[in-house]
């Protein structure tokens, strides 16, 4: 057989695998704007399955905006930020960004992804110890990956496990940095990190931390500026990164420090170094976002949001929820498929989550709520769920009167 006979072997079996195991993914295309409703081949629906939590990503402002960069002639940056990639709106966007977070720098990344793969092997090599949680996301152990330093998981969000971890690496890496890596709210499972207790156990080792604020930007805390900011712990966290495409309604990533840390990953970062800087119309879209996060309207945006989450946690049977991620756990990959292809017969678009997002056999319906839903929108997917529950074998369903984030 040909080598391209081996690969196109390859490449059948492989998708075949995929297939046969429920996991085979294709990108849904849309038509027009991201919002409470979206236009998808199968017609209007109701989304909810964006990250846009305060509907930024139509704002007029921000659009506007991006309008502004684009009226100057260019659609790209042209070159990497260490070359000729480097504009006003890209210093603009790092400097609301070390403001708002009370930092004295941040420097800005084309993604999230880039943002954390530039960073932590930036910080961190052979002899350093980085310690994630179990949930971090892809991106975060990728960046771990890559940086050569000693790896170790400990269980989601124990503190005891996360002590032992800590003594453990002190006394096999004596001259060795650590670096803590968790998630201000998990993305699948929508819980926030015990913070405070990572922070005192972090200072005891002297280890520093390194926090993605992805889901809580915008959505939580003073300002809307995250979990640290909530705590009131932002100048305790040595590594701040925050993700622009999600509340603030835009792309791209930033991370937020000491001036030492922003002059490191600059010159170090190879992700920064060795892409082109992101179009600055997307770096002023960005700003505007956050500017609106942090103003009157972004507060009442927010008291909105908190509003459509307690109305559908009531609905559910749940309490004290205040993140706008609701999982609901099936199990089976092609179960959930199947659930996520009724709801968007029913005109609703609830997207299955399956592995490698989430693990083995931890399948799941993937709720996200906006500032911009109305109440009948909550009410209307409460139904739908409690009407699809009933039909669902026990055993490949977590009962909605559960808590769905277990």
């Amino acid at each position: 057989m040909s080598r391209e006979g081996d690969w196109t072997t390859f490449l059948s079996e492989r998708l075949d695998d995929i297939r046969r195991r429920g996991l085979f993914r294709d990108p849904p295309r849309l038509a027009g704007t991201q919002g409470r409703h979206v236009q998808r081949p199968e017609g209007r629906v109701l989304n909810f399955s964006s990250n846009d939590y305060l509907g930024l990503a139509s704002h007029p402002a921000v659009v506007e905006a991006a309008r502004v960069e684009l009226d100057r002639g260019a659609a790209g940056a042209g070159s990497s930020r260490l070359v000729s990639g480097t504009f006003e709106a890209h210093e603009r966007l790092e400097a609301t960004v070390a403001s708002l977070k009370g930092c004295e720098a941040a420097v800005s990344f084309s993604s999230g992804y880039a943002a954390a793969t530039g960073c932590i092997p930036a910080l961190c090599g052979p002899g350093d110890v980085v310690l994630l949680d179990k949930l971090s996301h892809a991106c975060l152990v990728d960046a771990a990956r890559l940086s050569g330093a000693t790896i170790r998981v400990f269980p989601h969000n124990d503190l005891s496990a996360l002590e032992s971890r800590l003594k453990w690496a002190s006394q096999r890496h004596p001259r060795g940095r650590i670096l803590i890596v968790a998630e201000s709210v998990y993305s699948m499972d929508g819980d926030c990190c015990p913070l405070k207790g990572i922070i005192a156990l972090k200072e005891c080792y002297s280890a520093w931390l390194f926090l993605d604020e992805a889901h809580a930007l915008g959505v939580i805390g003073p300002r809307g500026m995250g979990l640290a900011a909530a705590c009131g712990l932002g100048d305790r966290v040595e590594i701040q990164m925050g993700t622009l495409g999600k509340a603030a309604g835009a792309h791209g990533a930033t991370i937020a420090g000491s001036r030492h840390l922003r002059d490191l990953l600059v010159n170090s970062a190879r992700s920064l170094i060795f892409s082109t800087a992101p179009p600055p119309h997307v770096a002023a879209a960005a700003a505007a976002g956050l500017e609106i996060i942090a103003s009157p309207e972004g507060e009442q945006l927010r008291l909105k949001l908190r509003e459509r989450i307690a109305e559908f946690a009531r609905l559910l049977g749940e309490t004290g929820r205040h993140i706008p991620i609701f999982p609901v756990l099936l199990g089976c990959e092609k179960r959930t498929v199947a659930c996520s292809d009724g709801l968007l017969a029913d005109g609703l678009w609830v997207p299955a989550i399956r592995f490698p997002s989430v693990a083995r056999g931890s399948a799941r319906l993937r709720v996200t709520l906006t500032a911009v839903h109305e109440p009948e929108d909550i009410v209307r997917l409460a139904e739908a769920l409690r009407r699809l529950d009933g039909k669902l074998p026990e055993r490949n369903v977590v009962r909605l009167a559960d808590n769905p984030s277990r």
